[in-house]
């Protein structure tokens, strides 16, 4: 039986067939979704780098260096002993175990701290004396006596002077 076409159907011919698999990369040029990709990437990139310079006027100021004093400590005596002492962290305690006696440290505190070293003797006991100089002035000296005898030698340090141009006077 013939077949009728109907007018503005396409002819059989016409019709695309399905059925044969998608054409190779090869045949299609390049990869657009890999240049897409990278296009975002890039593009994310230049917006982390764009914010980083526009968003720099909110970045802290350098802190100014902390003025320090120079302060020496020294344990004097026979032995062995515990000494902990104020260092440049100004807040943080340095421990040497088992120092032998005589001993001394100079070290740079920020001013505004208070340097001081303790000592604490061992077991067998003995005497030990501590010393404390700021910039080369005795300030203290303790004595330490017998077993697990302890001793701490101190001083305040004097808060940095404000200059007027920290303060934003003209």
């Amino acid at each position: 039986m013939p077949t009728t076409e109907e007018p503005g159907s396409p002819a059989e011919s016409e019709i695309p067939d399905t059925t044969t698999a998608y054409p190779s990369r090869d045949d299609r040029g390049v990869d657009r979704r890999g240049i897409a990709v990278a296009s975002a990437l890039l593009l994310a990139c230049g917006v982390f780098v764009a914010y980083g310079v526009l968003d720099s006027k909110d970045a802290p100021a350098p802190q100014q260096a902390v003025p320090v004093a120079g302060v020496t400590y020294e344990v004097l005596g026979e032995g062995a002993a515990d000494i902990s002492y104020r260092g440049p962290g100004g807040d943080k305690a340095t421990v040497v175990t088992n120092a032998r006696l005589p001993w001394k440290k100079t070290v740079s505190v920020p001013l505004g701290a208070s340097s001081i070293v303790n000592v604490t003797l061992g077991e067998k006991g003995g005497t030990a004396s501590c010393t404390l100089a700021v910039r080369g002035r005795h300030v203290q000296r303790a004595t330490a006596t017998g077993a697990f005898g302890r001793t701490t030698c101190s001083s305040e340090l004097p808060a940095p002077e404000v200059s007027a141009a920290s303060e934003g006077a003209p």
